[in-house]
């Protein structure tokens, strides 16, 4: 099979993702405009007969002072990862690369290795000798994942330092997600365990709603958002970023970002933001108040979101990044307990992959980095 990859406009990438059953919020061109601090390129791989067989969009970072650049495909590119030729996917990428002035390549395959279902996880978290996921025996293994990895190795490809704990990477390594594929909604709620289902009920008991907000209700959203940064100690991003989000990505697809509240008395609780790309929905951002948890809001709001994605006919509701500990002392643990109450299955890709073109600029931003 012959590939030629070459620029392609951004209705192609489009029209290209919208005819698959999902790819990542990451790949669709509007993310590109999300993104302004990168410049961006659309790359489409054609077969010998000049169709159009796989989709990129890269994000070219500039170095200070330096015409060359950091080329960066979150989550993709969009080909056949599988295939046994994957070096003619990839090379021709990288030589042009090369040719738009990248000294180094990041990508991260979305390719998944393993699987562990809630089961497995709650085993995990109650024996005491063991602290990371990959201490637990995987529910499923995907061997042709490791094939995968493999092949990158061998044409030169390089894995972060991180080994693998999952915040290494740009994007995280290991996500929690529902599947929703050949599920009632009531299979699904009764995956949820107790705590969760209680939780619900307390929402509904209490007069919990969930609605859905516009573009005129960000500034509500932000509020909630920097409550919820000075309690967990992050740097939040500015109201700018979401309103940005929002129209760029609405304008691709009005159904591409939803926003939630989950409000009790008139007074909105907590806040969360909902990415759709084909059947794979994304629970993006979350935000909560302080006060009202009693009645449950968080909850409440995610079985509403979960509904409307099923709603929509998706095969994922994705809950995004966790960490691979199971340590209750970490402070990353929290997020991995209360995902893992849906039921779900926390789930590892292979990671992101690193080419450099230019080995010496490659080393000073692995410097640079470290040292930010």
């Amino acid at each position: 099979m012959s590939l030629t990859l070459r620029t392609i406009s951004r209705e192609q990438h489009l029209a290209y993702i919208q005819t698959l059953p999902g790819a990542s919020h990451c790949q669709v061109p509007a993310w590109a405009d999300v993104k302004t601090e990168w410049r961006s390129e659309n790359l489409g791989w054609f077969d010998k007969n000049g169709e159009l067989v796989g989709v990129g969009l890269v994000l070219y970072r500039q170095l200070p002072k330096l015409k060359r650049y950091l080329a960066y495909l979150p989550e993709g590119p969009v080909i056949n990862w599988y295939a046994p030729n994957l070096d003619e996917w990839l090379q021709p990428m990288l030589a042009h690369l090369k040719q738009q002035g990248a000294f180094s390549v990041k990508m991260g395959p979305p390719v998944v290795i393993r699987r562990w279902d809630a089961a497995a996880i709650k085993s995990g978290i109650q024996d005491p000798d063991v602290k990371r996921l990959k201490d637990v025996q995987a529910t499923e293994i995907v061997p042709q994942a490791f094939e995968v990895a493999d092949r990158l190795r061998k044409m030169g490809w390089q894995q972060g330092e991180d080994g693998g704990a999952g915040f290494g990477d740009v994007q995280p390594r290991y996500v929690f997600q529902v599947p929703l594929a050949n599920r009632s909604l009531d299979d699904v709620l009764k995956g949820f365990n107790q705590l969760w289902r209680r939780n619900i009920k307390k929402a509904e008991k209490a007069g919990v709603e969930v609605v859905q907000g516009g573009y005129e209700d960000l500034a509500e959203w932000q509020r909630l958002y920097e409550i919820t940064a000075v309690r967990d100690k992050f740097r939040p991003r500015p109201l700018s970023y979401f309103q940005r989000m929002w129209t760029v990505l609405n304008n691709e697809d009005p159904n591409r970002m939803r926003l939630y509240f989950a409000r009790h008395n008139g007074v909105n609780l907590s806040a969360a933001t909902m990415l759709v790309v084909g059947g794979h929905v994304w629970y993006s951002y979350g935000a909560s108040d302080n006060i009202g948890r009693e009645v449950r809001p968080s909850n409440a709001m995610q079985w509403r979101m979960l509904r409307d994605a099923y709603a929509m006919g998706a095969t994922v509701y994705d809950l995004r990044g966790i960490s691979d500990s199971l340590d209750e002392t970490d402070h990353l643990f929290g997020l991995i307990q209360f995902k893992v109450g849906t039921g779900g299955e926390a789930v590892e890709y292979v990671g992101e992959w690193d080419f450099p073109l230019n080995k010496l600029l490659h080393k000073a931003l692995d410097i640079y980095m470290s040292r930010r």
